[in-house]
């Protein structure tokens, strides 16, 4: 991919470029707030049919509220509870979205946490940030991939622009379990789904499976994940740098619906703003690390992540 994709044209994708979506399917997980919850909204506005997949019920029912208020009529709004610090609600909730949805346009991987003060566990025993941004949504995708290919649809990953400050990831401590550091972890977690989202393009075209995968970033989005988990001082500069510099969380969320909905996407692009180093701006194509492109890592983390969630890809 040595040039740049700048179909959007100067001006960046936005959601003008958004046709119906009558009859289609999209699964958000983490859909109950922040970036999430505006691309429900976004694709539901559309016509779209949208399983928001989400860990907390009681959010979950005010967020479907929210959707159904600027759902299209032909659209379903349909809820799947889902804790990816769980491996077996994950597996629940697998099971659950492809009895409501056989056929799936779209699968956005959103939902995450981010750098919470001290260092917690998976319920199977992973750092949480990793298990729930990265181990998660490995074995949500792997378990909904046919139902993606019936579609002939999309995966988009969502990523940041903190996979670009992890030089690489902790093989030989990838839970941080000599010396927690809560931005180290949460930066190797977005490394991770970088990782992933490049090498399972890679081998979907590979396997010739009519599926694409995509990564994509929010830039720096005024959401609730920067106040649920971060310690004190960390949501203290948030609470400053917020009003001076963030973009909306609906701004945050085009990014994902592009890669699930704009036809001009492409497979293997990391989109996402592009000014102000990526935290801003027009969408478009944007820079991908070289610690995410380095293939021997991918390979080890799949490997690795196949072992950590006991689900063999069929790639």
């Amino acid at each position: 991919m040595a040039e740049a994709h700048t179909t959007f044209g100067p001006g960046g994708w936005t959601p003008a470029r958004l046709a119906a979506q009558d009859g289609k399917t999209f699964v958000i997980t983490g859909a109950n707030s922040g970036i999430g919850l505006e691309a429900a909204k976004l694709l539901a506005s559309r016509g779209a049919h949208v399983v928001m997949a989400c860990r907390d019920p009681a959010k979950a029912e005010a967020a479907r509220a929210q959707v159904e208020k600027v759902r299209e009529r032909q659209g379903r709004v349909i809820l799947v509870p889902l804790d990816l610090a769980d491996l077996e609600s994950v597996r629940r909730a697998g099971a659950a979205v492809l009895e409501a949805a056989p056929s799936i346009d779209g699968l956005i991987a959103n939902a995450g946490v981010m750098m919470p003060p001290t260092r917690q566990l998976t319920k199977q025993g992973s750092e949480l940030q990793f298990g729930v941004n990265h181990l998660g949504h490995f074995l949500l995708t792997g378990l909904l991939l046919e139902a993606v290919e019936r579609a002939q649809g999309r995966i988009a990953v969502v990523s940041s622009i903190a996979h670009k400050t992890a030089p690489r990831i902790q093989f030989d401590d990838v839970d941080f379990a000599r010396r927690y550091s809560s931005i180290g972890a949460y930066s190797q977690s977005k490394l991770a789904n970088m990782l992933f989202g490049l090498e399972l393009e890679r081998r979907l075209r590979h396997a010739g499976k009519p599926v694409t995968a995509l990564t994509c970033h929010p830039g720096y989005s005024a959401t609730n994940l920067q106040f649920s988990a971060p310690g004190p001082v960390s949501r203290a500069i948030y609470s400053v740098m917020n009003p001076l510099i963030a973009q909306s969380a609906e701004r945050g969320a085009w990014p994902q619906v592009l890669c699930v909905a704009e036809p001009e996407a492409k497979g293997g692009y990391y989109y996402g703003p592009m000014r102000r180093m990526e935290t801003g701006g027009p969408i478009g194509e944007c820079q991908i690390a070289p610690a995410a492109r380095d293939s021997m890592a991918a390979h080890q983390l799949w490997a690795l992540s196949e072992q950590k969630t006991g689900f063999i890809w069929p790639l």
